[in-house]
């Protein structure tokens, strides 16, 4: 991709791909979304992760909204990014007023960035009932603020506000509107879907009819009320915008903006346009998981391309099928865009599920042994129960080791009681849980600890009791902790589900427990949790001896089933 071609605002040929641009306005109308707050570090960690992956444009936002967009400007001109072009937001001069003397345009200039997009008026209905001028004098302030930005700064973008509405609503005025707009300079005029409202073949006439009418080259950028932001990117594409404007993972104001993930791996992988390079297409994933860590956001699982469920298998018969030809039931290869497949195990997995996850941990079993069918009845029966081993798989890492190979535990529950007692109503309670236990040799071991609820006090008692015979326990840290209730039928008496996620220093796993009585589906969690850091440490040694088995090697007990001690 040449230089030009990112900067002219003019579409581009590398060999026989077209070149769509990318917009991202993340750090601007992304932070407008509901419980989105960067703060200005990680904007500017934004911006640097935006310009590795090969953004064209990068909007910082609005420095005449707040002093935290205006010290942005200041502080990502010393960051030296590379090919990315930042630009400053804000809207045409306010009515009655000069240029020079427009505070917020004159903000847009101290900005010191090589691009400036304005935001201007093309819808009638705003324009009378909103800044309440007349529908001549609206023209005057986009070709007055368009010219006087375009003498200053190299690239000026004109976003037009409501076009798609205004187009519908009175389409010459709505395309006067454009025309000023490029006649005064404007290196691109982008039409904006405001209200997220139009359809697919709205925007791909109302962007027709904006190509024959101006010179200068078009874009689109719109929003997700009708959750056809995508769609409507796309089909602007297919009239000849060569610019999309968009965010990260869809985040925005109200339903959210365009989802730039969805967007370039579309354009690339399906279009044949030329957006990033391939190893930034397959770095897509890790970028969308970075700004969802730091807008503090769980990602979205079933998240197009991107999300941990996109390229994940559940029923029996798909399974089956993506083992002997991946494209059944895949659209793109995962790895294109950092992805994986993965295969799911519930009460509607067959046998090529479990051979599958059998050969993902390293365990070679023929799907026709008769361990693999009394595994897969465990498995249903516990699923009935209220298991799932989705997010929960060292537990069923555990599970299948035991219905195969015999795995047992290493340490066996004498009993354990938790006490949590409120001594002050004013003063937060306090938990004690004391838990009794046998070691690998035998010993019992007898301990108490203290916690300021009674998992944590569970967790800790355990802890205090294995570390004795298994000092690699300390590396473990609790990652997080989830509660679901399975049925609220049953009031304070229903079933509940804990997950639990796990991690040393190498490794994160996952494991579940469930039972009516929260502390004891608590235990399970924990249980399966430390049990499988000793399995998996065994297992890597046994992996470091040739010729020894897969499984974790002797114990002093054999589990019986989901919670029970033998």
């Amino acid at each position: 991709m040449s230089e030009t071609g990112a900067t002219s605002g003019r579409p581009e040929r590398v060999g026989t791909a077209r070149v769509v641009q990318l917009y991202d306005t993340t750090l601007r109308d992304g932070c407008q979304g509901e419980d989105v707050a960067f703060t200005l570090e990680d904007k500017l960690r934004i911006a640097e992760r935006l310009d590795a992956f090969g953004m064209h444009y990068l909007e910082g936002g609005w420095p005449g909204s707040n002093p935290r967009d205006a010290a942005f400007f200041t502080a990502v001109r010393q960051r030296r990014l590379g090919r990315t072009r930042v630009a400053a937001f804000g809207a045409t001069r306010r009515p009655g007023v000069t240029c020079a003397a427009d505070r917020n345009v004159r903000m847009l200039l101290e900005a010191e960035t090589p691009v400036v997009t304005i935001v201007g008026r093309t819808w009638d209905l705003p324009v009378l009932r909103d800044l309440r001028i007349p529908l001549e004098e609206n023209l005057e302030l986009i070709a007055d603020t368009v010219g006087y930005l375009r003498s200053r700064v190299d690239e000026v973008i004109f976003d037009a506000e409501h076009f798609f509405d205004g187009h519908r609503a009175a389409p010459e005025y709505a395309l006067a509107c454009i025309r000023v707009a490029a006649e005064a300079g404007a290196t691109l005029v982008c039409l904006c879907d405001t209200r997220g409202g139009s359809v697919p073949a709205q925007v791909a006439e109302a962007t027709a009819a904006a190509r024959a009418a101006i010179t200068a080259p078009v874009g689109i950028h719109c929003h997700n009320d009708a959750e056809l932001a995508v769609a409507n990117s796309l089909a602007a594409v297919a009239a000849g915008a060569v610019q999309v404007q968009g965010t990260i993972n869809g985040i925005g104001e109200r339903c959210g903006n365009a989802n730039l993930c969805s967007i370039v791996a579309t354009l690339q992988l399906k279009l044949g346009y030329d957006c990033v390079a391939p190893a930034a297409l397959a770095d897509l994933q890790a970028l969308a998981h970075f700004i969802d860590e730091l807008a503090n956001h769980e990602p979205v699982k079933n998240q197009p391309y991107v999300g941990q469920s996109a390229f994940a298998h559940k029923g029996g018969l798909h399974v089956a099928a993506v083992q002997r030809e991946r494209e059944i039931y895949e659209h793109v290869d995962p790895a294109l865009v950092g992805n994986r497949q993965r295969v799911l195990l519930s009460d509607l997995s067959g046998r090529s599920n479990l051979v599958y996850k059998a050969r993902e941990f390293g365990i070679d079993v023929d799907g026709k042994d008769p361990e693999v069918q009394g595994l897969l009845d465990e498995l249903k029966a516990l699923e009935s129960r209220g298991y799932q081993f989705e997010g929960a798989e060292a537990s069923f890492e555990l599970l299948m080791q035991r219905a195969l190979h015999g795995y047992a535990r290493r340490f066996r529950l004498i009993g354990f009681r938790v006490i949590d007692e409120k001594r002050i109503e004013h003063e937060p309670s306090v938990s004690e849980a004391t838990i009794m236990l046998a070691g690998p040799d035998g010993q019992i071991e007898h301990t108490a600890a203290t916690g300021n609820g009674p998992v944590q006090a569970l967790d800790r008692a355990l802890r205090k009791a294995l570390i004795k015979f298994f000092p690699e326990i300390d590396e473990v840290a609790l990652l997080d902790f989830k509660v679901r209730v399975l049925g609220s039928d049953g009031g304070t008496g229903a079933v509940v589900r804990v997950l639990i996620e796990s991690g040393d220093a190498r490794d994160r796993w996952g494991t579940v427990g469930v039972s009516s009585n929260l502390v004891e589906a608590s235990w399970q969690a924990l249980v399966d949790s430390l049990d499988y850091k000793l399995y998996k440490d065994a297992r890597a040694r046994a992996a470091a001896v040739p010729g020894t088995r897969t499984t974790a090697g002797p114990a002093t007990a054999r589990v019986a089933g989901r919670g029970g001690e033998s």
